[in-house]
């Protein structure tokens, strides 16, 4: 039984970088989300989701899944450091979609 188990605690490690690499909403720069830059995060997921043939939402809407996707994956593993650039990207997101909160 331990052995199925580290089976199955490995493959559940791995599915989320697999979704990342495979994902057939967007293709994305490499290591877009560790930049410091919001408006770089924010500018390539754009520009990212706009070029996207296989997307199944908006534009808008798939750039900010996958932003999401990416934080809440990392999750504990994230530094505060690390989370304040992708939190500012989500309103600059926003911003270049002309979505802005009210």
């Amino acid at each position: 039984m331990a052995a199925a188990k580290a089976k199955t605690q490995k493959g559940t490690r791995k599915w989320s970088a697999k979704v990342t690499e495979e994902s057939d909403a967007l293709d994305l720069k490499n290591d877009i989300f560790k930049s410091k830059d919001p408006e770089k995060i924010a500018s390539s997921l754009k520009r990212s989701a706009e070029k996207s043939h296989r997307r199944k939402a908006s534009p808008f809407q798939s750039a900010m899944s996958m932003l999401n996707f990416y934080e809440n994956r990392a999750g504990k593993n994230l530094s505060k450091k690390q989370k304040v650039p992708l939190e500012r990207a989500k309103k600059v997101l926003r911003k270049l979609f002309g979505r802005e909160e009210k």
